[in-house]
């Protein structure tokens, strides 16, 4: 398992690499606002309770969000970038909560308006908008369908997000007093609901797996499955991954870790049009997973207690993708076929009292973007229910 946190001498480094940049790019390109600058300089001087604080005013998933965060915000934004290669601000981040976050979420200060707010979700998006629904004086109500919170994150794999760490930011958040969660609890009839609160946020994600739409289809599993369930389809076989996204690369990740002899990822498109991050590629090329790229899948067969792929070229024409024709082959001999190509959420409800929020609303996203849309969501209904 690769190192999630920094060493104190390491921690140093990084600290004394930052610019301490006036003009605070890492700052506009974090889509929660915040700011490595300040809480740098904060960790610089050991004013380390002052570090935490600047963090968890914007973002208090800040945690789990320096583990698995992207380098296209703020890393990619940072001006050391420019000079040899940028402060690793996520990791330093991580490592500044893990080793010096002692106190919760202080909402003493909140007053109760006398209104209550239903959060369907406790994913990235669910937690997020919960804090600041709660510090503008409403009581909160959370329902996860699972039987933790955390949504989407609980597919990533503990070699990379072990799940104390979601547990460490919902405990800095959570306060029975000002927020309830209610788990195991799927709500379906989202007008039933309304009757009961003032408002609802929706923050339930894409549960609704893409299909492939091929002969065969039922010979695989979905990646939610899979990643939900990573010990019931354990093989030291063949693994097939259609889908090349960053939950396909954790299904990939993960297969490896659970002894498979190969991996192979059958990607549509180019290699270029990944949505990888730089630091996952390189992650796929030292599991010696395989990318195979502009192919699509055909039909599946089983055969015996294995399973056969047939897939068919693609080429680009005039910036189209278009299969080539007679190019569909068999490859054979795989234990496990995973599908990885996206998923949709359930359909909307037009009302100006219910919120949308997080991947149900935009697609997938990042977990900071996610974070970023409960805050605004929150914001948002906040602003619909005490318009006068």
């Amino acid at each position: 398992m690769r190192d999630l946190y920094l060493s104190k001498i390491q921690l140093k480094a990084e600290l004394e690499r930052c610019l301490n940049c006036k003009t605070q790019p890492c700052m506009k390109a974090c889509p929660v606002n915040c700011s490595p600058q300040e809480f740098i300089n904060h960790a610089k001087n050991s004013n380390f309770d002052d570090a935490v604080k600047t963090i968890t005013n914007n973002n208090l998933m800040g945690q789990t969000c320096g583990l698995i965060c992207p380098d296209k915000f703020c890393m990619k934004a940072c001006t050391r970038a420019n000079i040899d290669f940028a402060v690793n601000i996520p990791k330093v981040q991580a490592t500044i909560l893990e080793n010096y976050r002692i106190k919760k979420e202080d909402y003493s200060g909140a007053s109760h308006n006398g209104m209550s707010v239903a959060i369907i979700g406790a994913g990235p998006a669910g937690i997020a908008a919960a804090p600041v629904l709660v510090n503008m004086g409403y009581k909160v109500a959370m329902f996860e369908a699972s039987d933790k919170v955390g949504g989407a994150l609980n597919m990533i794999p503990e070699s990379r997000l072990p799940y104390n760490v979601i547990e460490k930011d919902w405990d800095y958040i959570f306060d029975e007093d000002y927020i309830s969660l209610e788990l195991n609890k799927k709500i379906d009839n989202l007008e039933e609901l309304l009757a009961k609160f003032d408002g609802i946020i929706v923050a339930t994600g894409e549960p609704n797996s893409i299909s492939l739409n091929v002969p065969g289809e039922e010979h695989s599993i979905s990646y939610k499955e899979y990643l939900l369930n990573p010990e019931k389809y354990k093989t030291d076989g063949k693994v097939a991954i259609i889908g090349g996204g960053n939950v396909a690369a954790d299904c990939a990740f993960t297969a490896k870790i659970n002894g498979a002899s190969s991996i192979e990822m059958f990607v549509r498109r180019r290699l270029s049009d990944m949505k990888i991050s730089k630091k996952e590629y390189m992650e796929l090329i030292d599991y010696q997973v395989d990318i195979s790229v502009l192919n699509s899948p055909q039909k599946i067969e089983k055969k015996g207690k294995t399973f056969s792929l047939f897939v068919g070229k693609n080429h680009f024409i005039d910036g189209k993708i278009e299969q080539v024709p007679n190019s569909t082959i068999e490859l054979p001999s795989f234990s496990l076929i995973i599908k990885a190509i996206g998923s949709r959420a359930d359909p909307k409800i037009e009302n100006e009292r219910i919120i949308y929020a997080g991947d149900c609303k935009h697609g997938g996203s990042t977990i900071v973007e996610a974070i970023s849309s409960g805050r605004s969501a929150a914001v948002f209904l906040n602003a619909k229910l005490t318009r006068v």
